[in-house]
């Protein structure tokens, strides 16, 4: 829903912000006040194309920003998720300015966006009605999208046949991979053999490359470790020159023992250098040990180096490590034994496929019938609210038509209408002028309003061209009917429309300073009143249209706590 537009020099608008409501947003104003450039600014942060003539006379920019709560908008959502934009606390804050230089900023949510970003945001938060380019309804997607979600056993067979579709393609392009393979199917089997011949050769074991490593740094250091053992050795047990450390230490501890005799705190030091002793003999029995077991080969030291040159080959060609190297053996093995039962497998493939395809076009063809009887239903509908709309020669019609198997069912699904008695129906873009368009997008919400759950905001600029009267009565009350289930602006000159309004805003134009601005206000309800007079009598306001005006817009509430009864 749209919550607030503000504008900055945009053509006659030099600053005008409004704050929206839910339901039924009614903008009147003589012809000229700048209603229609009120939903130019709006189409400015919904994607619509801007150019220099836009900007306000003597400025260097426009600047344009629109509010909207998105709450329960799940494709806005899903949007600006794919963007990486940020929308967790259900308000989205758009943004856009353009420069006479022609430079263009746009922001959504502060996070700077393409203008075809923009576009494809903008058609899911709001749905112009009176400008061609703009209408929802002409995108056949959009008027698929208007018979399945109009009845819940079309919605729910939809459902199952997405799931059996989602299999059936799946598979098909599995099949489609493979047989592309088959075709270098010998090349890559002796590639694939040669491959895991050469690792197999190897004889690996997960983790050897840390052991080699570790007996290549000792072989290669092989002098410098004997000459620190013997050295070690030497000072532990001494020489001719010199006395030992373990001499020297059973030496210490006798004295203490004889000056502990008189002196106590030299008595406590005798056990803590006895335990050391006893450590430092089982290190020297371990120093020893090493000593006598030196036995460093040349040879070994070769031979180590070769296998450790062997597997840096095989990492190189197929892993990091002897870990990752085993594991590719392991699915080129797996390819392997794919691809030498290639046929068998195939051919089960392509079996389950047949059984899928068969399942899909079951659930297709009940799809395509429960699509028939719901395009008729509504189809009828439709055509009944037409013809209280005004349009009493006009024939709509929802055709399902056969189509290849698409994630949407075998079908396609248009509205073909005809504005004329005796012409035939044709596709809606070729037929529909706009005012025609915009009471077409009118009777399809009024009657799918309900079950409509696609864009939350409404726009009606061009729907009360060339009706009066009853006509007029008649749409009034529908845009109403469809203001309790989405958010409606509607542009109007018609007091009907406007007496039914929940809200209701007034365009007028002054001159400040030499220079003409439009300006908006949200009348009060006797503002209202006096509105709605003007609208039916003109400039001069009697009391008795005073009076009938205040009649109309209580005669329009009371209709609208029946809609809401019905609701």
């Amino acid at each position: 829903m749209l919550k607030t537009l503000t504008v900055w020099n945009f053509a006659l608008l030099e600053h005008v912000e409004i704050e929206f409501s839910a339901g039924l947003n009614i903008l009147t104003g003589e012809t000229g006040a700048g209603k229609s450039i009120l939903i130019d600014a709006l189409g400015a942060v919904l994607g619509r194309r801007l150019t220099g003539d836009f900007i306000r006379t003597g400025c260097e920019w426009l600047r344009v920003e629109a509010v909207f709560d998105i709450s329960g908008q799940k494709d806005v959502k899903e949007i600006l998720s794919e963007q990486a934009i940020d929308a967790d606390e259900d308000t989205l804050i758009i943004t856009r300015q353009y420069t006479t230089k022609g430079k263009n900023s746009i922001l959504v949510n502060g996070c700077h966006v393409t203008i075809a970003f923009l576009k494809s945001l903008g058609e899911a938060l709001v749905d112009i009605h009176g400008q061609h380019e703009n209408l929802s309804i002409l995108k056949q997607d959009n008027q698929r999208y208007i018979v399945d979600h109009s009845n819940t056993k079309v919605y729910n067979q939809l459902k199952s046949y997405e799931t059996v579709f989602s299999k059936w393609k799946e598979l098909l392009t599995e099949i489609e991979e493979k047989k592309e393979k088959a075709a270098n199917l010998n090349e890559r089997l002796d590639m694939l053999r040669w491959q895991d011949q050469e690792i197999e050769q190897a004889q690996l074991t997960a983790g050897e490359e840390v052991e080699l490593e570790a007996d290549i740094k000792r072989l290669s250091n092989s002098e410098r470790i004997t000459e620190n053992v013997e050295k070690a050795y030497c000072l532990f047990d001494g020489t001719e020159e010199s006395e030992g450390i373990l001499s020297a230490v059973a030496r210490v501890r006798q004295c203490l023992e004889q000056a502990g005799r008189f002196e106590e705190q030299l008595s406590e030091l005798v056990q803590p250098l006895e335990d050391a002793s006893y450590q430092l003999q089982d290190i020297f029995y371990s120093v020893r040990n090493y000593k006598d077991a030196l036995d460093f080969d040349p040879k070994r030291l070769d031979d180590i180096q070769n296998r450790m040159d062997q597997i840096d080959k095989l990492r190189k060609k197929y892993g990091s490590t002897v870990e990752e190297v085993l594991l590719y053996q392991k699915k080129i093995r797996q390819e392997l034994e794919d691809m030498e039962n290639f046929d068998a497998n195939l051919e089960a493939d392509e079996q389950k496929l047949k059984v899928l395809h068969d399942s899909l076009m079951d659930e297709g063809n009940k799809l395509t019938e429960q699509r028939k009887t719901a395009a008729d239903k509504l189809s009828s509908s439709i055509q009944r609210q037409l013809k209280a709309l005004g349009m009493q020669s006009s024939q709509f019609r929802i055709m399902i038509s056969e189509s290849e198997p698409t994630l949407n069912g075998l079908d396609e699904v248009s509205i073909q209408f005809s504005a004329n008695e005796g012409e035939k129906e044709k596709s809606l873009a070729k037929t529909a002028s706009g005012g025609e368009l915009s009471r077409i997008a009118l009777a399809i919400k009024t009657v799918s309003a309900q079950n409509d759950d696609s864009v939350g905001s409404m726009v009606f600029d061009e729907i009360d061209t060339g009706i009066g009267g009853e006509t007029a009565q008649m749409v009034a009350e529908r845009i109403a009917w469809v203001g309790f289930f989405k958010q409606v602006l509607c542009i109007t000159h018609l007091p009907q429309i406007a007496c039914m309004a929940d809200a209701h805003y007034h365009l007028y134009k002054e001159v400040n300073e030499g220079k003409t601005v439009t300006s908006v206000k949200k009348l009060s309800r006797d503002e209202r009143i006096r509105e709605v007079a003007r609208m039916a009598s003109g400039k001069d306001i009697s009391k008795a249209a005073l009076t009938s005006a205040e009649e109309m817009i209580e005669h329009a509430y009371a209709r609208k706590e029946s809609f809401r009864k019905r609701k």
